[in-house]
């Protein structure tokens, strides 16, 4: 796992990883995600511009803001244009709620768990509708 830290106060942290065969990627967010730490995740999704897959491990995810709403939204559209994929996986409250709220839980195929998301193909799962 290569981690990277954001933030001058050490509250949000993102780390990569390979999982589950070539072009799929894991990303651990933990801590809050917001105007002040997005810049970790934003880099952390352009470093991986030849995965088909990323997994966005939410487990340990505070908190987010629109900001953060809207890099992986975009990260999203960016990964469909290419034929890939990004998912969510293990969202917590609060930030399950935030993302219930305003629609996006919708847009994005989410999962249990890791595990789940990895396991599911590419044809599992409904794919959420192109409007984000």
């Amino acid at each position: 796992m290569q981690p990277m830290e954001a933030g001058p106060d050490g509250r949000f942290a993102v780390a990569s990883r390979t999982a589950g065969g070539p072009g799929r990627i894991v990303l651990a967010l933990s801590g809050e995600l917001d105007e002040d730490t997005v810049d970790a995740l934003r880099g952390a999704l352009y470093a991986a511009p030849g995965a088909g897959h990323v997994v966005v491990d939410c487990s340990a995810l505070r908190f987010c803001d629109s900001s953060g709403l809207n890099v992986l939204l975009r990260a999203r559209l960016r990964m469909r244009e290419r034929g890939g994929r990004l998912d969510l996986a293990d969202l917590r409250p609060p930030v399950d709620r935030m993302f219930e709220i305003t629609g996006a839980r919708s847009v994005f195929r989410v999962y249990e768990s890791v595990a789940a998301a990895l396991a599911a193909g590419p044809g599992d799962g409904p794919e959420p509708p192109s409007r984000a």
